[in-house]
């Protein structure tokens, strides 16, 4: 009996509530990485805390899943893409234009059509490349300016929110190759890159005078660090619910709400701006996502 029928007494809604918690969860994310750094506290070292509570909460209730890691290479890898994930994304919404970063981080797609044809053997086709000419011509209308002549990167949070989006698709292609594994390790592998990378990359950066050192311990910075890693990982679980419960095409669509809850809270709060050239660079974005949720095989 296929996996899937041992959810077929369950409503269809809860798992689609599921897959919006998480959207939701990540979408407004942006906002206490901000409010963590105007209280002095860098979103890397946000991102390392985090992860760290995530880790022993894990630790603590799948204790085993810390000895699967260890004999699957495979899930050092993904935590290496999860975590440069993390630092790219959380860093580059703190610093540009959060409309902008979500849409350049949602170029996601695009880096995964490329990555899956050497890592698992799915050659492009005529579809796949009107796929990724849709979002590249996307990237290059969100990138493009009146003060540029060329759609380029032009500002620290444009190469880590490209940078972010890139390492998310190798994170996803990881997903399918290590789908033998337990939802425990590779949960946890993704929080242990979140908490070595981001602690190394602020340690890093602290060298290079591009981040503040952690400031001097505070409840309030202090505490919300610790909600936001509770946060993040009751979407990371409220994933696995949902993903597990619906066909990976409505998977997709409903966590393309995620770029909505991101762009229009922003905006409303004054973090990031819509113009039509944004608009319809997002829209071409946004439909390249649409059509590989099309052109995926229906589940049995």
């Amino acid at each position: 009996m296929p996996p899937a029928l041992s959810y077929a007494h369950e409503p269809p809604w809860r798992s689609v509530a599921a897959l919006l918690i998480n959207a939701l969860v990540f979408g407004l994310s942006w906002w206490p990485f901000r409010w963590l750094q105007n209280a002095g506290l860098h979103p890397l070292w946000a991102t390392a805390i985090a992860s760290a509570c995530a880790v022993l909460l894990i630790s603590l209730s799948r204790p085993s899943a810390w000895l699967e890691i260890g004999t699957h290479p495979g899930l050092w890898l993904l935590a290496l893409a999860s975590g440069l994930t993390n630092v790219g994304f959380n860093w580059a919404v703190t610093t540009g234009d959060v409309v902008r970063v979500v849409l350049l981080f949602y170029l996601m797609p695009a880096w995964s059509l490329l990555l899956a044809w050497p890592m698992l053997g799915e050659r492009p086709n005529q579809s796949t490349l009107i796929r990724l000419a849709l979002a590249l011509g996307g990237m290059a209308l969100v990138l493009k300016s009146p003060e540029h002549s060329l759609p380029w990167p032009q500002s620290l949070s444009d190469w880590l929110g490209l940078l972010g989006g890139v390492f998310f698709a190798l994170t996803n292609v990881l997903l399918r190759r290590l789908n033998h594994t337990s939802d425990g390790a590779r949960m946890l592998a993704m929080f242990v890159g979140g908490l070595v990378l981001a602690g190394l990359g602020a340690i890093a950066a602290g060298r290079l005078q591009l981040a503040r050192p952690m400031p001097d311990l505070a409840m309030g910075w202090l505490g919300m660090t610790v909600l936001l890693g509770l946060s993040l990982l009751l979407a990371n679980l409220a994933l696995q619910y949902g993903a597990a419960r619906l066909p990976a095409g409505v998977t997709a669509v409903v966590m393309l709400s995620e770029v909505v809850f991101a762009s229009v809270s922003s905006v409303w709060l004054g973090a990031g701006t819509l113009s039509p050239r944004i608009l319809l660079g997002g829209a071409l974005i946004l439909a390249a996502s649409v059509l590989a949720v099309r052109t995926m095989r229906p589940e049995a």
